[in-house]
């Protein structure tokens, strides 16, 4: 089955070094903060959470 090619998630920060890649990704339907990293053949994605351990939550605004 072919993935949909969808827009749910918005790309807030870059950093790019010489081997790694950052981004801060937000999710449009819940707000939900997630910081994607990659470093050569290795990566990862993990949701941002502030001090007391819940997800940090950006307010994005409904598409109608």
């Amino acid at each position: 089955m072919k993935p949909k090619k969808t827009d749910r998630f918005i790309t807030t920060e870059i950093c790019n070094t010489n081997m790694t890649q950052q981004r801060i990704l937000v999710d449009r339907k819940t707000g939900v903060n997630y910081l994607w990293t990659a470093s050569g053949y290795a990566g990862g994605l993990t949701v941002l959470v502030d001090a007391e351990g819940k997800p940090i939550i950006t307010p994005v605004p409904r598409e109608e």
